[in-house]
């Protein structure tokens, strides 16, 4: 059954507007939400990586806890150094394998163990409290790094994040008509 005049010529106003290079910017950036908002392709993927993710996690504690029950068993009491070496005998042997959900997980604990280690600094003197709140400037150097890095130097970024900007910035500004406008993020291969 074929569409309804109205709605074909409607169709043709639309794809002939999205092709025109005056409106490219703007349509880019809605096309960039678009895409940021709307994921659905990817939902297996970041189910099976959250069932990864989570086996791991599960993994490192009972190796952690029994390493640190262990070590107190052995030496008749708990010291700090048992948590050390009991992670980083359980990071070694959960999270040492150089995979994509592990090195997710290993830039995770960075960015939070480094926010710890300058709250510790703080603390205990080493370095002095901030007048003002420093968050804002973090992260407006952590966007600017991370796009610059991306635009300029995109293969020292990892292939998860390069994947992720490559989504959102690059393929917002390609699009043909309204269906890889709205609907899908590139044309299907068999078009």
């Amino acid at each position: 059954m074929a569409a309804p005049p109205q709605l074909r010529t409607l169709l043709l106003a639309i794809n002939a507007l999205l092709r025109k290079r005056r409106y490219h910017a703007a349509l880019s950036m809605l096309k960039g939400f678009r895409n940021g908002a709307v994921l659905r392709e990817k939902l297996w993927a970041i189910l099976q990586a959250t069932y990864t993710h989570s086996r791991n996690l599960a993994s490192f504690v009972f190796t952690y806890k029994g390493l640190c029950a262990l070590q107190s068993h052995l030496q008749g009491e708990t010291y700090q150094v048992h948590s050390f070496v009991a992670a980083f005998l359980g990071g070694v042997l959960v999270f040492g394998n150089n995979n994509n959900i592990n090195s997710q997980i290993n830039m995770y604990l960075m960015s939070r163990l480094l926010f710890a280690l300058c709250r510790l600094g703080v603390g205990k003197g080493y370095i002095p409290e901030p007048r003002w709140d420093p968050f804002p400037l973090f992260t407006g150097l952590l966007w600017g790094l991370v796009l610059w890095l991306f635009e300029y130097h995109r293969p020292t970024l990892q292939p998860s994040l390069q994947s992720s900007m490559t989504y959102l910035y690059d393929d917002s500004n390609v699009w043909h008509d309204l269906s890889d406008f709205l609907i899908y993020s590139k044309r299907r291969p068999s078009e």
